[in-house]
């Protein structure tokens, strides 16, 4: 195993830059995994000092961590659409831009972090937690609205319904999540299980 240097103080990149160093990770990842991935690599291909990756993100999984949350296509944080059934249709949209190679991605990486416990909480600092404090803030404004109760059992199960169907489908059906397939799940299932009725079809 390669040791990691001493921690240095981070320098300045420029955003492009940055995203250069992103996309070689992401390339890599694509290519060899994430156990092949390494350092090293990622500075060959991005042509930069290894040392450079190191002040920047200290350990490979920060690294790997950061070009994820950067290649996202969407994010949650910003949803508010008024009500809790559009905030959750939004979210299956997003999460429909996030299916397909990335969601092989993502799979690979996540089998990786069952087993690598620095990895794991970089994923989920990075990902997971920020996801789930959106979620989060979609229901306490549903509950303020007065749309849902306050502790709703249903609440609890649905960020793995809809991000855990993305990842299961492809094992089920032989096909990615698109976003009518995550529309129709959100208004034939959870909207349902809260208590919420479906938007009609135009």
């Amino acid at each position: 195993m390669t040791s990691t240097p001493p921690p240095g103080r981070r320098s300045k990149i420029t955003p492009e830059r940055e995203q250069e160093f992103y996309d070689a990770v992401l390339e890599q990842l694509r290519e060899d995994g994430y156990e092949a991935l390494t350092m090293e690599g990622i500075a060959a291909r991005a042509s930069c000092g290894k040392s450079t990756l190191y002040r920047q993100w200290k350990t490979k999984p920060q690294l790997v961590a950061a070009a994820l949350r950067a290649g996202r296509r969407g994010t949650l944080v910003a949803v508010d659409n008024g009500t809790l059934a559009e905030d959750l249709r939004e979210a299956a949209r997003i999460a429909a831009c996030t299916s397909g190679r990335d969601t092989r991605l993502m799979q690979a990486v996540g089998h990786a972090a069952l087993d690598d416990e620095e990895l794991q909480a970089a994923l989920r600092a990075a990902l997971v937690e920020p996801e789930l404090a959106a979620f989060d803030a979609m229901v306490e404004r549903a509950v303020a609205r007065g749309e849902i109760r306050a502790n709703h059992p249903a609440v609890e199960f649905l960020p793995a319904q809809l991000m855990g169907l993305v990842r299961i489908l492809p094992v089920l059906e032989g096909r990615f999540a698109d976003a009518n397939y995550l529309l129709r799940f959100i208004d034939a299932s959870i909207l349902p299980s809260l208590g919420l009725t479906p938007p009609q079809a135009p």
